[in-house]
């Protein structure tokens, strides 16, 4: 979850927390434009001295290096996850009830493109400990058989999103024809969330009135609605998460008609320690779903850690993240797509790699570019989530997102993720099997100029070629052609029928 808002997170419950010495503790950085991206700071001492980390979407948990604590003044340093620039100094000192923040912090996936940040503050998390269920491993439910389709709230609305504007979506994702296309899914993301009644009912807040009509409003449009919610007492957004009250949200969620439930970890980071203990709480929200005999999809988002693909569907996920959030460029779209997709064996029909919604449409990437990450998430067989607002879409967008043997190749029942084959400077080659014996091949150049790129039977895995298609354009190509002229930054997607 990403957000550039300016509301403070401040978890203050009813249980005290542990002794700590004054800047000891975890503390939860508000959303900020200064520090996007920016999560918790921990700051511990021991017999060994003082410890600390700082926690980010992209990167995860840093270690502080060479941390100084005097009085109520910390100095450290932290990585930028760029090797070839330094580490930058970063200095908390204690504001009151907050922690004061001021350091650079880097903007995601670009590479040596560092923000400056003024200053934050961050607020000290308290909280009860809720127990925990004994591990156990979910068998699988048959939800999920291919990769899910639909649209997301965030990339586009963030947290200001309402009733009307998800019930427009609906009707566009109809008219357009991209229900038709396979778009199902109608999933409101962070800020919908209200209080709690004082029997611990989680309620929508005014901005969504009556959540079981929107759902059957969804519903008689042949779609289905998904929501969010976070482990932690707290979404990303700062809105009410799942804390406390997970079997009772879970039959909320079933009893309003709610079928996908994306759970982002958010606040949960500064409450399990472990990850075991992160596991542990993705369990808890799969069994909790499995009990209201909904069938509701059921969406992992912890950024991709603790190789999450080999325990997702144990814990009852039917797709998980990989990666922290995208954004509307090529290079964090890029760099996703390529480079943290997910371990392939893995990922298959029922349990799928997710490297985060589609950005096309949003305006932040040219039309080859789009084409590239179309074609990329199609190759990894990855859940195809519009980000964008579908009711002013251009007829290119609709015809990039709409195209049928595109999504024929992410949809495949055989649910087998690509793999690259090869890699030659900026051009790569990336191969999948598909059901019926016939390859997916993308061609991509991840340079700024046009130059062929070509492949062979052997990177397809090909004694002989009966028929190849070239998907984008819908038409068969010459069966012997190799090599083809691809623009910067753009991808040829090619369909192989093996010859007997």
């Amino acid at each position: 979850m990403r957000g550039l808002l300016s509301a403070f997170i401040a978890l203050t419950l009813a249980a005290p927390a542990a002794p700590r010495t004054a800047m000891g503790g975890v503390w939860l950085f508000p959303r900020s434009a200064e520090f996007p991206g920016l999560r918790m700071l921990r700051l511990s001492r021991d017999a060994g001295g003082w410890r600390g980390s700082v926690t980010t979407d992209w990167y995860g948990d840093v270690p502080m290096r060479a941390l100084a604590v005097t009085g109520g003044t910390a100095h450290f340093l932290i990585d930028n996850g760029n090797p070839r620039l330094p580490p930058r100094p970063w200095t908390a000192t204690i504001d009151g009830t907050r922690l004061r923040v001021t350091g650079d912090i880097w903007e995601r996936h670009v590479e040596s493109a560092l923000r400056r940040g003024t200053a934050t503050d961050a607020t000290r998390l308290a909280f009860p400990r809720a127990p925990l269920p004994a591990p156990v491993t979910l068998a699988a439910d048959g939800l999920a058989p291919t990769p899910p389709m639909g649209w997301s709230s965030w990339n586009r609305f963030a947290a200001a999103i309402d009733d009307a504007t998800v019930r427009a979506i609906a009707d566009h994702l109809v008219s357009s024809g991209l229900r038709d296309a396979g778009y199902r899914y109608v999933n409101i993301d962070d800020g919908w969330q209200g209080t709690r009644s004082a029997d611990g009912a989680i309620r929508a807040n005014a901005r969504f009135p009556n959540m079981p009509a929107l759902a059957a409003y969804v519903h008689t449009r042949g779609l289905k609605l998904g929501l969010y919610s976070s482990p932690g007492p707290k979404t990303c957004a700062g809105f009410t998460g799942s804390y406390g009250h997970v079997e009772q949200d879970a039959r909320t969620f079933a009893a309003w008609g709610v079928d996908y439930l994306k759970y982002d970890l958010c606040s949960g980071e500064g409450i399990f320690r472990t990850a075991a203990e992160v596991r542990l709480a993705y369990q808890q929200m799969g069994q909790a779903l499995r009990a209201t005999g909904r069938p509701i999809v059921y969406s992992l988002c912890q950024y991709g850690r603790d190789r999450v693909g080999t325990w997702g569907s144990g814990v009852g996920g039917h797709l998980w993240r990989t990666t922290g959030d995208i954004a509307d460029n090529y290079a964090a779209m890029a760099a996703i797509g390529f480079d943290k997709d997910g371990d392939a064996a893995t990922a298959g029909p029922g349990g799928w790699n997710d490297p985060d919604m589609l950005e096309i449409g949003n305006g932040g990437m040219s039309e080859d570019e789009y084409r590239t990450h179309m074609t990329l998430w199609a190759m990894l067989a990855a859940p195809l989530m519009l980000g964008n607002d579908v009711r002013t879409m251009s007829p290119a967008t609709i015809a990039l997102l709409e195209s049928r043997g595109v999504i024929a190749i992410d949809q495949d029942p055989l649910g087998r993720q690509a793999r690259r084959i090869r890699k030659d400077g900026d051009a790569e080659i990336w191969a999948r099997p598909l059901a019926d014996g016939s390859v997916a091949l993308a061609l991509f150049n991840r340079g700024t100029t046009a130059r062929d790129i070509g492949f062979t039977l052997q990177d397809a895995g090909l004694a002989r070629i009966a028929r190849l298609v070239d998907v984008w354009a819908g038409v068969p190509d010459s069966p012997t052609r190799r090599t083809w002229e691809i623009p910067g930054h753009g991808a040829m997607l090619l369909r192989l029928t093996r010859a007997p």
